[in-house]
């Protein structure tokens, strides 16, 4: 295992174990293995989470001009074609970030070995 951290190989979009090898083979879809030092992929799932964060921080960012555009003193056409553009960013910012939280979550993930929980784990506790 190198030195590598897992969160700047996933801001890279890397391997956290190697830092090298892309993590994604299109936009979401992940690699089944590291193509450089063929560390497996399919152990970690990271479900819903980098939607949650990146969609609760964009929104975090953008919510005050969501609210106060409609009470801007601009004319209705203007309100209109500001709201639409801020609804591209919006979108833009979220197509962007989302690959690369997956990335950071995943690696990780990897990193601290981190598994499903099952019934049989909260028997044992």
């Amino acid at each position: 295992m190198s030195n590598t951290s897992p969160i700047l190989s996933g801001l890279r979009l890397r391997c956290g174990n190697c830092g090298e090898g892309k993590l994604f083979s299109g936009y979401l879809k992940l690699n089944s293995e590291c193509p450089v030092c063929g560390r497996d992929m399919t152990s970690a799932d990271t479900a819903d989470g980098p939607a949650f964060f990146v969609g609760f921080g964009v929104l975090i960012l953008l919510a005050p001009f969501l609210f106060l555009l409609p009470m801007s003193p601009l004319p209705t056409g203007l309100k209109i074609l500001s709201f639409v553009a801020l609804c591209v960013v919006l979108i833009g910012l979220c197509m962007i970030l989302l690959p690369v939280a997956k990335a950071v979550l995943l690696n990780l993930q990897l990193h601290h070995g981190a598994e499903e929980v099952t019934a049989s784990d909260i028997k044992d506790r």
